[in-house]
């Protein structure tokens, strides 16, 4: 399945890890770019993340150990630096 990540958006694919030995409880996704850029969902291994990376995408990886709330902050306020004031 694809989804569309739309220009300067974030997103969290908590949801979409199906693999139970998965390193990571959770990804945070930033399309920093003016275009819309499709993703593979789900996610099942770990070489998706520089997959993904090679397309333009930020991907946050997020441990079991790692603040998901700050680590969104972070990310949305990076974007927010790049993202078209009209946007």
């Amino acid at each position: 399945m694809k989804f569309v990540m739309r220009p300067y958006h974030i997103v969290s694919l908590a949801g979409y890890i199906v693999e139970w030995d998965f390193p990571y409880r959770n990804l945070i996704i930033v399309n920093k770019t003016s275009e819309p850029i499709k993703i593979e969902i789900p996610v099942f291994h770990e070489e998706w993340i520089e997959e993904h990376r090679q397309l333009g995408l930020d991907v946050i990886p997020v441990s079991k150990d790692d603040n998901f709330l700050s680590m969104w902050k972070r990310a949305h306020a990076e974007l927010d630096k790049v993202r078209p004031k009209n946007e």
